[in-house]
């Protein structure tokens, strides 16, 4: 069974769906990873972003996960991939249909006959349109920046509660309006606002939901 699970960043839908997959005794995908490896080698390599090179990176570079851990090739990126520049430069690279394309692919190869827990933003819409079970997480866009200010701290980075702020509403107009797989919720997705709930609220919602399906 496929679990999916998309929204915009601080949602919280990572911390969900790590933990949702662990009581399900399922796989966890995360594809955010997967756009934010690619963008860090062609940014490492001055290549565009936007472009045709920047597909071609990710068709012949396959992303693995090795017990937790995100692996390009041989190379381990982990470490590289939750810093501010790593998500806008993750956002930039979303929009060209020739990176999505070759991500998408190597997800449904990775997911393919496994019970597994897909989390990013068009895993309902675009990567898996007939998964078993399928959630859209959202939140108010001042706790989402406080969370990712508290992440970032956490990780001893301080960044301005504003500029936090400011960088994610320009994140989700570009996620909302490319025009390739836009941020969405799906037909037949369960939409959760997370705002006021805390993640073990969240975590035993999803799953009821998912047992449901399961039976």
């Amino acid at each position: 069974m496929i679990v999916t699970i998309d929204g915009p960043a601080g949602t919280g839908k990572s911390t969900a769906a790590r933990a949702l997959a662990e009581r399900l005794g399922f796989e966890y995908l995360d594809t955010g990873a997967m756009y934010r490896a690619v963008a860090i080698l062609c940014v490492e390599d001055g290549i565009d972003l936007e472009s045709d090179a920047a597909a071609a990176r990710a068709q012949a570079r396959p992303i693995t996960f090795v017990d937790g851990r995100t692996l390009v090739g041989d190379r381990d990126v982990t470490d590289l991939l939750r810093t501010p520049e790593a998500s806008r430069a993750a956002s930039l690279a979303a929009r060209h249909p020739g990176v999505r394309a070759a991500l998408v692919e190597q997800q449904r190869v990775i997911a393919a006959g496994r019970n597994i827990v897909c989390e990013g933003r068009d895993q309902g819409t675009v990567a898996f349109p007939r998964a078993g079970c399928k959630f859209f997480l959202t939140a108010s866009p001042e706790e989402r920046a406080r969370r990712r200010q508290q992440q970032l701290e956490r990780a001893g980075q301080a960044v301005p509660f504003e500029e936090l702020l400011r960088q994610q509403r320009e994140r989700d107009e570009r996620d909302a309006s490319r025009s390739v797989a836009p941020l969405r919720p799906a037909d037949d997705a369960i939409t959760l606002d997370t705002t006021r709930l805390t993640s073990g609220d969240v975590l035993d919602q999803l799953e009821a939901h998912v047992r449901r399906r399961m039976d």
